[in-house]
C-alpha cells in the first residue's frame, strides 16, 4: 500500500507561502512518491551532510566570486554532482533521491542540490525560468550571479547567457528580463514534477501522468491552468466527472475572459456526456 505521508505532506506545502517551503525538502516528498522503495532516510542524511559541509565551505565574509568557486569545488568537486550528458531522459534524474545517490541528474534537480547547499551557508539565491533549461541566481550587491548547476556551476553572464538562448529559441531571439525571470520553490517544485508528467505522457503512461498531475496540484493548488490542463487528462481516459470537477476548479480561480469562456465551453460539452 502507498504511504500516505508524503502526499499529506504536499499537501501541506501547498498551503503554505512561498518563502516558508523547504525546497529540497518538498523535492525529498515528491522523491518518496515516485520511487516509494528507494532509501530516503539515506537521502535526507546526506541533505544534511551536504548543508553542513556548505556551512564550512563557504565563509559569509568571501567575495560573491570566491563563494561561486567554493561552491562548485564542493559540489561539482567534493560531491561529483553533474548533468546526466548520457542519460537525460532516465527517470531518475528527476527523482532527487536517485540524484542524492547518483549524483547526476536534470538541470532543475541539481539545482534543488545548489539552492540547499547555499542557502544552508546563509547565501540567498533563487531559481532562474530560463527556456528550456533551468538555471540558478545566487545574491550579489552587483546583481545576481547566474550559474548552471547541470554544467558545473559555471558562471554565466550576459553574453553566455545570449549564446544559450539562440540554442534553444533559434538565431534571432535576443536575451530578454523575462528569460531571467525569478522562479520561487514553488515554480521550482512544479518544473521538477513537470518532467516527470511530460515523460509519462511521453511513454503512454496517461495514469503515472496523472498521479503527476495531482502532486502539482497539491503544492499549487490555486494555479487554475494547472486545473485545466489535469482536467484536459481525466478527459482523455473518459474520466468525465473528475475532469469536470478539474475545470470548475479552475474556472473558479480564472478572471473573466477569454480563457473563463473556453473553460465554460469545455464544462458545457463534457456536461453533456453525463446526461
Amino acid at each position: 500500500m502507498p504511504d500516505p505521508e508524503p502526499r499529506a505532506a504536499l499537501e501541506a506545502i501547498g498551503r503554505l507561502p512561498d518563502a516558508e517551503i523547504d525546497l529540497a525538502g518538498a523535492a525529498l516528498q515528491l522523491a518518496r512518491i515516485d520511487a516509494p522503495e528507494a532509501d530516503w532516510q539515506a537521502a535526507e542524511a546526506a541533505l544534511s551532510d551536504l548543508a553542513r559541509a556548505a556551512t564550512a565551505a563557504l565563509p559569509a565574509r568571501a567575495a560573491p566570486g570566491a563563494r561561486v568557486l567554493a561552491l562548485a569545488r564542493l559540489l561539482a568537486g567534493d560531491w561529483g554532482f553533474g548533468g546526466d550528458l548520457a542519460d537525460f531522459d532516465n527517470p531518475a534524474n528527476a527523482n532527487l533521491i536517485a540524484v542524492l545517490e547518483r549524483r547526476r541528474g536534470l538541470p532543475v534537480a541539481l539545482g534543488i542540490v545548489w539552492l540547499h547547499a547555499a542557502r544552508a551557508a546563509g547565501w540567498r539565491g533563487h531559481g532562474v525560468d530560463f527556456p528550456s533549461h533551468f538555471l540558478i541566481a545566487l545574491e550579489d550587491p552587483a546583481g545576481p550571479l547566474v550559474l548552471d548547476p547541470f554544467d558545473g556551476g559555471a558562471r554565466l553572464d550576459a553574453a553566455a547567457l545570449g549564446e544559450m538562448l539562440t540554442r534553444v529559441a533559434g538565431p534571432g531571439a535576443v536575451l530578454r528580463a523575462q528569460h531571467l525571470r525569478p522562479a520561487g520553490n514553488r515554480a521550482i517544485l512544479l518544473r521538477l514534477t513537470n518532467n516527470l508528467r511530460t515523460r509519462r505522457l511521453a511513454a503512454g503512461d496517461l495514469e503515472g501522468a496523472l498521479a503527476a498531475a495531482g502532486d502539482m496540484l497539491r503544492i499549487a493548488p490555486e494555479v487554475a491552468p494547472l486545473w485545466a490542463e489535469t482536467g484536459a487528462l481525466h478527459a482523455r481516459v473518459e474520466q468525465v466527472a473528475a475532469a469536470l470537477h478539474c475545470y470548475r476548479k479552475a474556472l473558479a480561480l480564472t478572471p473573466a475572459g477569454p480563457a473563463a469562456e473556453g473553460l465554460r465551453a469545455e464544462i458545457a460539452r463534457l456536461s453533456g456526456r453525463l446526461q
